[in-house]
């Protein structure tokens, strides 16, 4: 297969670039394209399942998921051809965002980020090339594909865990498991001549999309275990003092079954509280 050379992986990460750069500037323009579930189901702002993916928090944000495409994508698309790269990259992107679209359709949420097409385009890579290895240029040796790609999506997990920014970590653990699917379609023979590996990161991706399903706002352990399914009451509490860990964790549990919209007038001043500590 001959290769070309990667122009339209170039191009998408120039096109990103200028658009971020003008959403660290402009507000307005950000809060057209942001991902935010209540736009997209109540206005039908579809388009923000996509545009989300052209802006990003800040310079840092940026550069990590334009470094990402950049290492891997070109790889795709000099062996395989631009088709194959938009198609996964593309893919990866709305596959990250149906699945926070999925998990905060009841929830006050906003992100932004390519991270999942960037995670997609990696997973791809490591099927379509697993023997290859991830070379940096502040470590001295070749890091094996599939190791970056677990420790990307655990960086992914711990952030998600303590909400930094509105960063679309979980739109990786979609994007990663449509791009692994996408690349899987096109090329049924890597799967075959590395089963183990394919289904190493179909598990992987597997229990993260289970717990984000089982957890969407990444609440204490408890509330998962057996016989904790039913919602916990709201503890009482003084007036005008402030509320217990125990109070946030009974209303967050609630929003997270039945949506903010469930919350009586109590629970949300519990709520409006706990944000100003």
């Amino acid at each position: 297969m001959s290769e070309t050379f990667p122009i339209c992986t170039l191009l998408t990460i120039i096109v990103t670039v200028v658009m971020s750069l003008r959403g660290f500037k402009d507000e307005a323009f950000t809060e057209k394209l942001i991902f935010d579930p209540h736009p997209v189901l109540v206005f039908k702002e579809y388009h923000r399942l996509l545009t989300s993916g052209l802006l990003h928090l800040d310079g840092m944000h940026m550069f990590g998921n334009m470094l990402t495409l950049f290492m891997f994508g070109q790889s795709i698309e000099a062996v395989y051809g631009p088709a194959v790269f938009l198609f996964i990259y593309l893919g990866s992107i709305l596959g990250g965002s149906a699945l926070s679209l999925w998990l905060h359709r009841h929830h006050e949420y906003r992100a932004l980020g390519a991270s999942g097409g960037a995670c997609g385009i990696l997973f791809a890579w490591i099927l379509f090339f697993p023997g290859g290895g991830v070379s940096m240029f502040f470590i001295p040796v070749s890091i094996p594909g599939w190791i970056y790609a677990v420790g990307y999506l655990a960086y992914s997990f711990v952030a998600m865990k303590r909400g930094w920014g509105n960063v679309g970590h979980d739109a990786h653990v979609g994007g990663a498991m449509i791009g692994l699917s996408l690349a899987a379609i096109l090329n049924p023979r890597a799967v075959a001549a590395n089963p183990w590996l394919f289904t190493g990161m179909i598990v992987l991706g597997g229990l993260m999309f289970l717990y984000l399903w089982k957890n969407p706002l990444m609440l204490p352990l408890k509330y998962l275990l057996p016989g904790t399914d039913a919602t916990p009451e709201t503890p009482e509490r003084s007036h005008g003092s402030r509320p217990s860990e125990a109070e946030v964790d009974a209303v967050l549990d609630k929003v997270s079954k039945r949506g903010l919209q469930s919350l009586n007038k109590k629970e949300r001043e519990i709520l409006q509280s706990a944000s100003k500590k």
